[in-house]
C-alpha cells in the first residue's frame, strides 16, 4: 500500500483501520496485541517517510510488525495470521521481500541495521538506502545491543533506530521542560542551529569545540539521551508515538542527517483497545478471546507443565531456603512468577539477559546455593557458551528448567525447542533428564534439587500427552523404567513427553511392544540397554526434538560403543529442517507424528 500521498486525517484513518483489523484477527487466531497496537502510528510513518521496497525495515523481535504486514500487500491474508500453511507472526523474507530478516528473537535489530549499512556504504547506496531499525525498551535489556551501538557510535554509519519505549523503564520525562527540550531538539531548528553550530566552532580550535560541547551537554543533561549521545549516537526525543504529526516530522529529520540517529519514542501498550492499554503483561501474547469482554475463549482442563514444574518447585523451595531461581524476561510463561511473589529475595526476573542469568546463577552455585535457571528451550541457546564456560567447566549444581521443549505451535521456527538435548548433550559434566507426567515432574525437580551436578530438565508446552501407564518410581541418576513388558520383538523406547506419544502409538497397533521409559539421555542406563537388546531387535524412539544429535543418536552411538550389531534403532524424531508454525496438532500431521501415522510406520512381523 503507498502511502505517501495521504494526508493526516487520512494516515490517522488507517491507523484506526489497522487496529481494528489487527483486533480482529488476533481476538479470533490469537498473537501478540499490546505491543503491536501500541506501534502502530510508528510504522504508518515509517511507510510515509521511509520506502520498504528500499530501506531496510528491521524489527526486533517483529512481533510488533502486523501494521507493517498489513501495508504491505497482505491485508486479506491477515486472517490467516499465525495458522498452518498462513501468516508468520513475525517477519518473514520468504513471505514478503519488504520484511527484511527473520526474527523471534531479541535484541539482534541493530546489530543488523549495522551489518545492513555497511553493506549499504560498499555498494555506494547511501544517498538512496538508510537502515531503519524498530527495537523496544525491553529488547534494550539484552547486551547485544549495546555490543552493536558500541560500533554503530565509532563507525557512524547513517541509520535511524527508533526506540519503541512502551514501559518507561529507559527513562521518564521531567516534566514540561523535557517536554519542551524534546520538542524543540527534534525541530529542523536546532538540527540546522547545531549543524551551523559545529561547521563554526571547527575555524576557532580547541577552545570553542568545548565551549560549544558543555553548553549541548548542559542542555541535555535534563533529557534523557545522554547515554547514546555518549555513545556517539545522536538522539532525539522522547516524542509522542501516537502523535503521527510529531513523527512523521522527525522520521524526515533522522533521515536526512547522514549518521547514526535514536529517535526515542514513548507509546501505550493496547493502545486502541481500552482493556488491554498499559502494562498488562497478559495482553502481551494472547490465546482467542472475546473482543467485547476481553475474556479468553475456553482452554483445556488439563494442567499444563508449566504449572506443575511450578507447584513442584514452591514445594521444595518452601522446605530449602538455598532453593533460588532466575528467568530471563518470561515470569508468567515459565510459572516462575508466583515464586518471585511467594520469595522475592530468591527468585529473580533479570529481563532479557540470559547470558547473564546463567552466569549469576553460577556464582550462586558456588556460593551453596541450589540455582534452577528457568528459561524457554529456544531462549537457552541464547545462553550457550556461560552453560559450558561457567557451569560445566566449573561441575556446579545449577539445574537448567528447559520450558517449551518440543513443537511450540503457533511461534513457528524461532520458537520451536527443538536443539536442546543436541547442544546440551555433548557438554562434559552435564545430566539430561525429562519427566513424562505429573507426578514424575514433581520427583524429578526433588531429584534435581539434591544432584550436585549441572543437570536440565526438558518439558513440553502445555500438558503431557495422556496416557495410561505405571506410576513413576523415584528418580535415580542414569536409570530408566521399563513400563510395558511383553515378547514382542519390538521395543518403543520414549523421553519426556515422547513416553505419552509411544503410549498412545501402541493403542493404534494390533501387537503390543514393550515400552520403556529412558528417563536420561545423559548418562544412560546401559544396563537396562542390554538387557533389552537380548529381548528386542527393533527400537523405536520417541522424543519431540531434533533427529541430530538427539536421543536416537545417544543410543546409536551407546550401541556402537557397546559393539551391539544386531539392533536396529530407528528415531521418529524431528527431520533436519526448521519445523512451520501452526497448530500443534496440524504441524505434527505434516510431520508424520500423529500416533496413528507413527503406528503405520512401525514394521510388525
Amino acid at each position: 500500500m503507498d502511502i505517501k500521498n495521504f494526508s493526516f486525517s487520512e494516515l490517522e484513518s488507517l491507523c484506526q483501520k489497522i487496529r481494528d483489523r489487527i483486533l480482529e484477527v488476533v481476538s479470533t487466531n490469537g498473537g501478540h496485541l499490546s505491543s503491536t497496537l501500541g506501534a502502530t502510528e510508528i510504522i504508518v510513518a515509517m511507510h510515509k517517510v521511509f520506502d520498504p521496497a528500499k530501506d531496510p525495515f528491521i524489527f526486533d523481535v517483529s512481533h510488533q510488525s502486523y501494521a507493517h504486514k498489513l501495508l504491505t500487500e497482505r491485508w486479506e491474508d491477515f486472517s490467516t495470521l499465525r495458522q498452518f500453511g498462513g501468516l508468520s507472526g513475525y517477519t518473514k523474507p520468504s513471505e514478503s521481500p519488504m520484511d527484511y530478516f527473520v526474527a523471534g528473537h531479541s535484541s539482534t535489530s541493530i546489530s543488523l541495521g549495522v551489518g545492513a549499512a555497511k553493506a549499504i556504504a560498499l555498494k555506494k547506496e547511501q544517498s538512496s538506502r538508510i537502515p531503519v531499525v524498530v527495537i523496544g525498551d525491553g529488547a534494550m535489556s539484552a547486551g547485544m545491543a549495546y555490543e552493536a551501538l558500541n560500533e554503530l557510535g565509532d563507525r557512524k554509519y547513517p541509520m535511524v533506530i527508533i526506540l519503541n519505549d512502551n514501559e518507561m523503564s529507559i527513562a521518564k520525562p521531567i516534566g514540561a521542560i523535557s517536554r519542551m527540550l524534546s520538542s524543540a531538539m527534534a525541530s529542523p531548528f536546532y538540527q540546522r542551529f547545531k549543524k551551523k553550530t559545529e561547521q563554526f566552532v571547527d575555524n576557532f580550535g580547541d577552545g570553542a569545540h568545548y565551549l560549544a560541547k558543555r553548553f549541548e551537554e548542559s542542555f541535555k543533561l535534563i533529557t534523557p539521551g545522554i547515554m547514546f549521545e555518549e555513545m556517539g549516537i545522536e538522539y532525539i526525543g522522547p516524542i509522542d508515538g501516537h502523535d503521527l504529526k510529531s513523527l512523521i516530522e522527525t522520521f524526515q529529520i533522522a533521515k536526512t542527517m547522514g549518521k547514526p540517529v535514536l529517535v526515542h519514542v514513548q507509546t501505550i501498550k493496547g493502545k486502541g483497545y481500552e482493556i488491554a492499554e498499559g502494562k498488562h503483561e497478559k495482553w502481551h501474547g494472547v490465546s482467542p478471546f472475546d473482543l467485547k469482554s476481553g475474556t479468553a475463549n475456553a482452554k483445556s482442563s488439563a494442567k499444563s507443565a508449566t504449572q506443575i514444574y511450578t507447584d513442584a518447585l514452591m514445594h521444595y523451595a518452601a522446605r530449602n531456603d538455598k532453593i533460588v531461581g532466575v528467568t530471563a524476561a518470561m515470569p508468567s510463561g515459565t510459572g516462575l512468577s508466583e515464586l518471585m511473589e511467594m520469595y522475592p529475595e530468591r527468585f529473580w526476573d533479570v529481563a532479557i539477559a540470559e547470558q547473564h542469568a546463567v552466569t549469576s546463577m553460577a556464582a550462586l552455585a558456588k556460593e551453596g546455593f541450589k540455582p534452577f535457571c528457568t528459561i524457554y528451550s529456544t531462549f537457552l541457546q541464547r545462553g550457550y557458551d556461560q552453560v559450558i564456560h561457567d557451569v560445566c567447566l566449573m561441575d556446579l549444581p545449577v539445574v537448567f528448567a528447559m520450558d517449551r521443549a518440543g513443537i511450540v505451535g503457533e511461534d513457528g521456527e524461532t520458537h520451536q525447542g527443538a536443539f536442546d538435548i543436541s547442544f546440551l548433550r555433548l557438554i562434559p559434566n552435564m545430566t539430561l533428564c525429562a519427566p513424562r507426567d505429573e507426578k514424575s515432574f514433581h520427583q524429578i525437580v526433588g531429584y534435581a534439587a539434591a544432584y550436585e551436578h549441572p543437570c536440565a530438565i526438558r518439558y513440553p508446552r502445555g500438558a503431557f500427552l495422556n496416557a495410561d501407564l505405571p506410576e513413576s518410581i523415584p528418580f535415580e541418576t542414569g536409570k530408566s523404567q521399563l513400563l510395558i513388558a511383553n515378547e514382542s520383538d519390538i521395543l518403543f523406547i520414549g523421553y519426556g513427553n515422547g513416553v505419552g506419544r509411544a503410549a498412545q502409538t501402541i493403542e493404534c497397533m494390533e501387537k503390543k511392544p514393550s515400552l520403556l521409559d529412558l528417563r536420561f539421555v545423559k548418562p544412560l542406563d546401559s544396563d537396562m540397554l542390554r538387557s533389552m537388546a537380548q529381548k528386542h531387535k527393533r527400537w523405536y524412539v520417541f522424543s519431540d526434538s531434533s533427529r541430530m544429535g538427539g536421543v536416537g543418536s545417544a543410543l546409536m552411538e551407546w550401541q556402537a560403543q557397546e559393539r551391539i550389531y544386531d539392533v536396529n534403532v530407528i528415531t521418529f524424531e524431528y527431520e533436519d529442517k526448521f519445523i512451520k508454525h501452526g497448530n500443534t496438532k496440524l504441524v505434527e500431521e505434516s510431520l508424520g507424528l500423529l500416533p496413528a501415522q507413527l503406528a503405520a510406520k512401525v514394521i510388525v512381523e
